[in-house]
């Protein structure tokens, strides 16, 4: 058994570190999009049997036609860099749920949901590029597959003798609960403050590839700040913190995120 676990540990220590486009943040190896998509997918399908769909179609159709144009950026960057594998397995999906919750997610695969809650915060269909291209960005910097490799590292005792077998599936899905918890009551994936800084320079790069201003994307987050301060915080504030820095680093970054999406969007 200690056998196993050494191997595993080595495994892992092998493929200790990747990196991510665009940011060039060295992480460590996510865990494999064959481990995950599958249970991505299944817990997404799920949701949607569990949860009742907007019947606003003016707010669905604009939640697809945004989501469409932020993914059909993600993947001519993907196939551009030579990521064709990678952008293949996404099979991207957007829905708007209706449901008085201020939050938004995507998981792995690019599975996106939209609560209607988030649509006054939004404000506008640039608002609403700002969130999805936030969201979307954990999903392409593969923040959750990071976080269950994490995970896999910290529960090694048992987990890593089951990873290392047979019962590598169940321990893969035992992370995934962990991590994501979708249908099962424990609630979304709570990023760190490094994996929020760089889905907030990603998504801003994303969204204005495809088309959309990106100055908005601060205002968003002041007009989220400023209901936080009026109420309740909204559940979106508990995993995507707001404060004045992290508006700052958004209009910060602005200029030199026009240049990438510029050169990206020339790159053929």
């Amino acid at each position: 058994m200690k056998r196993i676990v050494a191997i595993f540990l080595v495994s892992i220590l092998i493929a200790a570190c990747s990196t991510v486009p665009i940011t060039g943040r060295s992480r460590i190896a996510p865990v494999d999009d064959d481990q995950v998509l599958p249970a991505s997918f299944a817990q997404y399908k799920g949701f949607l049997e569990k949860n009742e769909k907007s019947k606003d179609e003016e707010k669905s159709a604009q939640i697809k036609k945004v989501g469409g144009k932020i993914s059909e950026a993600v993947d001519r960057f993907m196939r551009n860099n030579k990521m064709n594998k990678e952008a293949d397995s996404y099979k991207w999906e957007f829905n708007l749920i209706e449901d008085k919750t201020v939050n938004a997610w995507c998981l792995p695969g690019g599975k996106v949901v939209f609560y209607t809650g988030i649509l006054p915060i939004c404000e506008n269909e640039d608002g609403i590029a700002a969130v999805m291209g936030h969201e979307v960005a954990h999903a392409f910097a593969k923040h959750g597959q990071e976080r269950m490799r994490q995970g896999q590292i910290q529960a090694l005792g048992g987990l890593a003798v089951a990873l290392g077998t047979k019962n590598s599936s169940s321990g893969t899905q035992q992370i995934w609960n962990t991590v994501y918890g979708v249908g099962t009551g424990v609630g979304m994936l709570a990023y760190s403050r490094e994996h929020e800084a760089e889905a907030d320079k990603l998504g801003l790069v994303f969204m204005i590839m495809a088309g959309y201003n990106g100055e908005e994307a601060s205002e968003v987050w002041v007009r989220m700040s400023k209901r936080a301060e009026k109420s309740n915080q909204p559940e979106f504030l508990s995993t995507h913190p707001s404060n004045e820095s992290r508006i700052k680093a958004l209009k910060d970054f602005l200029p030199e995120a026009k240049k990438l999406a510029a050169k990206f969007n020339a790159v053929q």
